[in-house]
């Protein structure tokens, strides 16, 4: 044991040195700077899924499992700031996040820095969905397990219809909120637009009975861009919106629900982005047409 300490020590040790070492080259070489944050960036996060792994066993040994995941995103959020200095500003004046309960919340989903944004707005008592995939990564997939998070078989639609199932029961009978991103993958874009919407969260809200809580982030590739190798330090602005009540909406109605809040989450995030820039934009062609899949299981792409 002791020697396996070591030489954990060791490896950690020469990982901080490296970092250390390209945060001093970006001085004079900027992109030194992209993969000192990305090895940092994951450094923290593999850090902080074990903090995660630990912290829910606990807390569900005294009670209180179903805020392990709001308190494991906050560790994400303080240890991201110090070894890669970004952090997301939230405007939330209603305190829509920390009164709305249970909720659907959802949001735009750019690049893996949506982990940060998460944690830095996670409410209490909330999950998140994601693939059944992920469940099997060491560390990670264990701590999503333990604390409660509602695994989807994209590949089975039998599987994913159930764990939709299973949610909406949890959210009814827990008060358990969950945070989705109706996108279904990143779309690592340059400049504000939205993928089209999967209907998933939309069913799942309308059949729990519960609000939808759009969360908008405004677009942030002058911070982290990867087809460009940028990754820079800075501060990215989040708005929460007014809840949208489902509580008399049936099926039929989730398709126009899913178009209706896209459009409102895409004025704000083009207006939240050219607030953040400091000045105007003009709307992307990606963003034509009524913005939602039509076919169960579809998976949204960005063509170029």
């Amino acid at each position: 044991m002791t020697t396996i300490l070591y030489y954990i020590e060791i490896l950690l040790g020469s990982y901080a040195l490296l970092v250390a070492a390209l945060y001093v080259l970006s001085i004079k070489i900027p992109i030194a700077g992209f993969f000192a944050r990305l090895l940092a960036a994951y450094i923290s996060l593999l850090l902080c899924a074990c903090y995660g792994v630990v912290v829910s066993i606990f807390l569900r040994l005294v009670g209180y499992g179903r805020v392990s995941q709001w308190a494991t995103a906050r560790s994400f959020k303080y240890v991201m700031w110090l070894t890669t200095g970004i952090t997301f500003s939230i405007e939330d004046p209603h305190n829509y996040l920390n009164t709305t309960r249970p909720a659907i919340f959802i949001g735009n989903h750019q690049t893996e820095l949506d982990v940060l944004m998460l944690g830095c707005i996670f409410p209490k008592y909330c999950s998140v969905t994601a693939k059944s995939s992920l469940r099997r990564v060491p560390f990670l997939g264990w701590f999503m397990a333990l604390s409660g998070t509602v695994f989807i078989d994209r590949a089975n639609s039998t599987n994913a219809r159930s764990a939709m199932a299973g949610a909406s029961n949890e959210i009814k009978m827990e008060k358990q909120s969950v945070y989705m991103f109706p996108e279904g993958t990143r779309s690592y874009a340059k400049e504000p637009m939205l993928l089209p919407f999967k209907k998933g969260a939309f069913h799942l809200a309308v059949q729990a009975g519960a609000p939808i809580v759009p969360v908008v982030v405004a677009n942030y590739s002058d911070i982290l861009y990867v087809q460009g190798r940028r990754f820079n330090s800075g501060t990215i602005p989040v708005k929460v919106l007014k809840p949208i009540d489902t509580t008399y909406l049936t099926a039929a109605d989730v398709e126009d629900l899913a178009r209706d809040t896209r459009e409102l989450m895409l004025r704000e995030i083009v207006s939240l982005t050219e607030k953040m820039r400091g000045h105007p934009l003009a709307m992307s062609a990606q963003n034509v047409g009524d913005g939602v899949v039509k076919a169960s299981g579809a998976e949204a792409r960005i063509t170029s």
